[in-house]
């Protein structure tokens, strides 16, 4: 395995999850002394959201990955992107940092955490693989990575050739780091060049506390990303570090997507403006392409440079740093940042090779038939129609909950069931319904649980869904297009099944559930009713009001799983088991599509 030149195989420092005692840098290039002042420059390439791709490839519909922009995916393009980056610059330092959210997001990476665990059978992740030929320099943990528990977490880390840090993710017994939280690298710039100490600082999504609750309730906390920051790059700098980067999984928007009882998730810019001392923060989280962004530093006045590279390896972060050493220290004369896009190279075949035999079992799987559907099903239209295809959902949501709940205190209660519009692509064919239709549907690995509300908590969750719209006055065109807000992703606008109602977008926010029945008759403020829900959202994704409650049904079942074994024990998909028109979006009563 070829290593970036001027970068030493022993030149990592790694700080124990303990926290313990000052690190000593491990030895690299001996320091020269250049008569005067020189330039020097290094290059920091970086990765984020690859979300369990590696081939570029679509598993969905088993086919190359391509959308409308004809983005490339996967570790394989990146590593090609990469390679030849440090091709051109043999004899020159070049780091290579990731983000986070690496172990979750394709049927690959479900595959090797759900029907084949690296857990029980001892085989190394393809993420591992895939990430240990490009040779990372450090990567962050992403809050998908607690997806799966800590078990195969840490067995992942272990299979890596690189650190994993997340500094503010702490041991909730001893409050000491539960992973690394930063390394210094050891960095020759060329030859006989002096040396650069690079710090890394790795940060986590604080949101993790939510989303993976499960998982990580009594055995970690997540502090907050800021304070995290401010307290380790004294000591970074403090122990050597000469140039310190973060590589923090959280966007720049200074937003949340649940509420304020928990740090930051997006708190990358007031990373840079609040802390001084910081060169670059890499980040991610947001799936979104800023190639370069400066931001002032409100104490130093120092320009931070941020970067985010996109999602699945569509982009790869290329930040440049120009130095000069004088009087014994480093300073930095410039540096900028690009997005360089995967879908210029080819893949690289050493990827390719190192995880084929995992994927082709992958793509064998996902191409199993579970059952026949009467007919074609498309969510093409799911945010802004009642469509069969989330009926489907719901109804095995219902279902499953309901005969759960048989013979205990709520066995008497409406079971209702709430799903979200996560595809605007999935689609079941007519005939063969296989298993990649299925997680095309359901994309994530959330888990099924039921709570009880009440009618108001009920019409309060419908309200709150329906911000999802834009405001469109009776006599506006509505094109399917425009009729959302941009700013609320599909995943956080909700579908019921199990009553009767109507969204009326001509009216505010607020103020738009105008009709909620149950069997003709208008649901009561006091009426009580078990709603299914996912995980995520009981947990509090999303930050809708009322779910947050002690559940009635949790028994760790996947949906996408109940969703192919309902499917395989009716051994049909048929509109007339499920079908029903409960909903519509309208305006002054009349519908709007």
């Amino acid at each position: 395995m070829t290593l970036p030149a001027g970068v030493s195989r022993r030149s990592v420092l790694a700080v124990a999850a303990a926290g313990a005692a000052a690190p000593v840098v491990a030895s690299g290039a001996a320091e020269a002394h250049p008569a005067g002042p020189k330039t020097y420059d290094l290059t920091v390439l970086g990765t984020s959201d690859t979300h369990g791709n590696v081939f570029n490839w679509d598993y969905y519909r088993d086919l190359e990955y391509d959308d409308s922009a004809h983005n490339d995916v996967g570790v394989a393009k990146l590593a090609a992107l990469v390679n030849q980056i440090r091709a051109e610059r043999r004899g020159k330092a070049t780091l290579v940092l990731d983000a986070g959210d690496t172990i979750q997001g394709t049927p690959l990476a479900t595959y090797y955490a759900k029907q084949e665990p690296i857990t029980s059978t001892g085989e190394r992740h393809p993420m591992a693989r895939a990430m240990n030929v490009l040779h990372y320099d450090a990567v962050t943990l992403g809050n998908h990575e607690f997806n799966y528990g800590l078990p195969l977490l840490h067995l992942w880390i272990r299979q890596l050739g690189f650190p994993a840090l997340a500094a503010n993710a702490v041991d909730a017994k001893s409050g000491k780091p539960a992973f690394t939280p930063y390394v210094i690298k050891k960095v020759c710039l060329g030859p006989g060049a002096p040396t650069l100490r690079v710090g890394i600082l790795g940060l986590t999504n604080p949101g993790v506390a939510i989303w993976d609750k499960a998982n990580v309730e009594g055995k970690l906390v997540f502090q907050d990303m800021i304070s995290t920051a401010a307290k380790w790059v004294p000591i970074m700098r403090a122990r050597g570090a000469d140039l310190v980067l973060i590589s923090a999984h959280g966007g720049d928007s200074g937003t949340s997507s649940y509420g304020p009882e928990l740090p930051n998730e997006n708190p990358c810019a007031l990373i840079a403006e609040q802390v001084p001392g910081i060169d670059a923060i890499l980040f991610g989280h947001a799936h979104r392409e800023v190639p370069e962004r400066f931001v002032a530093n409100q104490q130093t006045g120092a320009q931070v440079l941020l970067s985010e590279p996109s999602k699945w390896g569509q982009r790869l972060t290329r930040m440049d740093f120009t130095l000069v050493r004088e009087r014994g220290r480093w300073s930095i004369t410039s540096k900028k940042a690009a997005a360089l896009n995967t879908n210029t190279v080819t893949e690289d075949p050493k990827v390719l090779a190192a995880v084929r035999s995992q994927h082709n079992k992958t793509v064998a799987y996902v191409n199993q038939v579970v059952a026949q559907s009467t007919e074609e099903l498309s969510a093409a239209e799911s945010r802004y129609k009642d469509t069969a295809i989330l009926d489907y959902i719901n109804k095995v949501q219902i279902d499953t909950v309901t005969a759960a709940l048989a013979g205990t205190e709520h066995a008497a209660l409406p079971v209702l069931a709430i799903t979200a519009p996560f595809s605007r692509t999935a689609v079941f064919p007519k005939g063969d319904v296989k298993i990649k239709d299925v997680a095309g549907l359901y994309i994530y690995d959330n888990t099924l649980e039921a709570v009880v509300l009440t009618g108001a908590e009920v019409r309060t969750y419908l309200e709150f869904s329906a911000r999802y719209f834009v405001t469109l006055p009776v006599g506006a065109t509505p094109d399917p297009a425009t009729i959302n807000d941009p700013a609320i992703p599909d995943y956080n606008y909700d579908v019921f099944s199990g009553l009767d109602y109507d969204i009326d977008i001509s009216q505010p926010i607020g103020s738009r559930i105008t009709r909620l029945e149950l069997a003709g008759a208008p649901v009561a403020a006091d009426a009580r009713f078990v709603v299914a829900v996912n995980n995520y959202r009981r947990s509090g994704g999303g930050n809708f009001p009322g779910i947050v409650k002690e559940q009635v049904y949790n028994a760790q079942q996947e949906i996408r799983q109940l969703l192919i074994d309902w499917a395989q024990a009716k051994g049909a998909i048929n509109p007339a088991d499920f079908a029903v028109s409960n909903w519509r979006l309208v305006r002054a009563g009349v519908p709007v599509f």
